[in-house]
């Protein structure tokens, strides 16, 4: 088991402390899991409140031992309930604040009210992009572990060479690689912060289904197996001369790291031989420009007019009704972090040691998709692999 050391989280800490004097905040208050485990190393029922100067607190219900073990924090501190907290920071010398953040993008309303009766008239405000900003950029330790991450979907790479045939189901491909990511220590699990945001392993489908779009925010959807989880893998079964995609997570130790690969049984189209080379095309020349100062909505204008002078207007990025302003989203401890290379996105600017997933796509609606997805950290002079399988489009 990893334990994030105390350096890391100290620093983190930090990081977010400084954030908190530029935004005028004197605590920061955070629940959801995905903040505990890049905050605390654990994900125990509690809150981590971080002061503008201090050490920080993690006040945990359940499991108290559990957290004290896995957690680097110097303070680790059991608790029953919200009312509990005036008591706690009372006893480490701190004053209640006057202006609060907390993270109002993902927190139920019902549980946000309970909190907010503890702090009276204190002034809350949304610290969301306060935590995604300092999340975005990755020290070292992490981008190491995306690295161990990248080693899985490799290996589902690798084990989808040698399982696809015609006449083999969606469902059956997909249940092959996740066996194989399951094995190497995928946690199965994909968080993203999103609401109603959900995936499990990835996605694995092939010919018409790969165009069926659907409820995500995701340029590919699938048919799924029920109305119930409309996306991802169905039981159609493989037939030769169309593309099969790999679209796969690989989460180790609480990171993530995106990869998609094309495979056919035999010979594609043209017509798809050659978006797939488009796409590459697309990919390496963000990979040149992608440097730090680079505007995230920026690079997507370019990148989508490139695709549109291609001839893919109504392909790219999803079919004609159902394309995403996206073309990149920066993983880490959640699938759907900052940056996003995406319309809108014009006044943020790449920083060095971010990590994102660019991901061109063409859909030809009725016929299929292909495409290129790598997980990539921004460096002095431009963009580099984490994910690293081969990019070839593979036919068996």
């Amino acid at each position: 088991m990893r334990i994030t050391p105390m350096t890391e989280l100290n620093n983190r800490i930090k990081n977010l402390q400084q954030e908190m004097v530029m935004h005028s905040l004197d605590a920061v208050l955070m629940l959801q899991n995905a903040d505990l485990f890049y905050f605390t190393g654990a994900v125990q029922q509690g809150v981590v409140y971080v002061p503008v100067q201090g050490e920080a607190l993690y006040l945990v219900r359940k499991d108290f031992s559990r957290a004290r073990m896995e957690s680097g924090l110097k303070e680790v501190v059991p608790f029953r309930s919200p009312r509990d907290i005036p008591g706690v920071l009372t006893d480490f010398g701190y004053a209640m604040p006057k202006t609060l953040g907390m993270e109002l993008d993902v927190l139920p309303v019902g549980t946000f009210q309970r909190f907010q009766k503890v702090f009276g008239d204190c002034s809350v405000s949304d610290a969301s992009p306060l935590i995604r900003t300092v999340r975005a950029v990755k020290s070292d330790y992490e981008i190491n572990i995306m690295k161990d991450a990248a080693l899985i979907v490799d290996k589902v790479c690798k084990r989808a060479k040698e399982v696809i045939r015609e006449g083999l189901t969606d469902l059956e491909l997909s249940a092959e690689l996740e066996f194989v990511a399951r094995k190497a220590g995928h946690q199965g699990y994909v968080r993203m912060r999103g609401f109603n945001n959900e995936l499990f392993y990835g996605h694995c489908f092939s010919g018409p289904d790969s165009a069926v779009p659907t409820y995500s925010d995701t340029p590919l959807g699938g048919m799924g197996l029920n109305p119930s989880f409309p996306q991802g893998a169905s039981y159609k079964t493989i037939l030769a001369n169309e593309p099969i995609t790999v679209d796969f997570s690989g989460v180790f130790d609480g990171y993530i790291v995106d990869q998609t690969r094309i495979f056919s049984v035999g010979e594609l189209p043209d017509n798809f031989l050659k978006a797939y080379a488009d796409m590459l095309a697309i990919q390496e020349y963000a990979r040149q420009v992608g440097k730090p100062g680079v505007s995230w909505g920026g690079l997507y204008d370019e990148c989508l007019s490139m695709a549109c002078e291609m001839g893919y207007q109504d392909h790219f990025m999803g079919s004609k009704g159902a394309q995403v302003s996206f073309i990149g989203h920066g993983t880490g401890v959640e699938l759907d972090e900052y940056p996003f290379i995406a319309r809108g996105f014009n006044d943020y600017q790449l920083k060095e040691n971010m990590t994102f997933a660019f991901e061109p796509k063409v859909v030809f609606p009725g016929l299929g998709a292909v495409g290129i997805e790598n997980t990539l950290r921004v460096a002095p002079d431009g963009l580099k692999h984490i994910t690293f399988s081969d990019q070839e489009l593979v036919a068996l």
